[in-house]
């Protein structure tokens, strides 16, 4: 029960709370008491929790929904159940950021060489059974400059983006600088499998030669199915939710910058994937390696 805004009203203007509450068939000792009881133990909760849950909410660049939102506050430690996260996230206006469908980079090369798909849609994360596993793809981001593009390699194991580079174009150099990056970073063993969709930079000579210098393995997806390539589809979609890309950079290198503080400062090492329980991806590997 709340204090009546009428009865209030009334009782604020000198006017006979006993009348009022006749009329609206409340009791006096109902109203007084009301008036004058501190908030329940629950109330006081629901407060604490909603500073928690702002705090986290803030921390993810409002990216966070209730499951996410949740997690942290279970890491941190809170007794608290996920729907009951859910119902203060409303109370209070937060909400995460759904995902926008883009646009596809890929364009086929009729005259490419035959290369197998070596993953079949085997996504899991977890210990991989004898080499490394990476993914690989390409995305745009809208500058005032023109399109900055973004080619990623990440490691199916640990969800980890293990190599990354940016470009104004998308010639080969692009996807290739970013496996060097990988390389240099993870020093993977020979037989480490790098799969792709099959855009034209993937099929390449120039990036064959590259990847068999490594002693990597390249494989591709189908023709025109992105459900090949789901892992590196879903982290552009996270990237671009997260990033809240409805408005173009001011520039490339604006761009660039906000890439690197995204993958380096919070993707790797901070933002909870729930196909890794919970965990991120720095953490996830460390448990692997141990």
């Amino acid at each position: 029960m709340t204090v009546h805004p009428f009865i209030e009203a009334e009782n604020s203007a000198g006017h006979s709370v006993k009348r009022a509450c006749e009329l609206l068939k409340v009791s006096r000792a109902a109203y007084y008491h009301r008036r004058t009881a501190a908030p329940g133990p629950r109330a006081v909760r629901d407060a604490e929790l909603t500073e928690q849950i702002t705090a986290a909410h803030r921390a993810s660049r409002g990216s966070y929904g209730a499951p996410r939102v949740h997690a942290v506050l279970v890491r941190d430690g809170a007794r608290v159940g996920r729907r009951r996260v859910a119902r203060l996230m409303r109370q209070a206006g937060l909400q995460g950021r759904h995902r926008r469908r883009g646009h596809r980079t890929t364009v086929p090369d009729p005259h490419a060489a035959t290369r197998p798909d070596l993953i079949g849609r085997d996504f899991a994360p977890g210990p991989a059974t004898g080499s490394a596993r990476w993914c690989g793809d390409i995305t745009y981001l809208a500058t005032g400059e023109g399109w900055l593009f973004l080619a990623t390699v990440i490691d199916f194991a640990t969800r980890k983006v293990v190599g990354w580079a940016t470009a104004d174009h998308l010639r080969t150099s692009l996807v290739a600088d970013a496996l060097r990056d990988a390389v240099r970073r993870q020093r993977p063993q020979p037989g480490t499998i790098f799969h792709a969709d099959r855009g034209c930079q993937y099929t390449s000579y120039e990036l064959a030669l590259l990847a068999a210098g490594f002693g990597i393995r390249l494989s591709v997806g189908r023709t025109g199915i992105c459900w090949d390539n789901a892992v590196a589809e879903s982290f552009f979609a996270t990237l671009k939710s997260d990033l809240d890309t409805s408005r173009p950079w001011p520039s490339r290198a604006a761009a660039h910058r906000d890439v690197f503080e995204y993958i380096e400062g919070w993707y790797n090492n901070r933002r909870l994937h729930s196909s890794l329980g919970y965990r991120t991806p720095v953490e996830y590997e460390a448990a692997l390696a141990a």
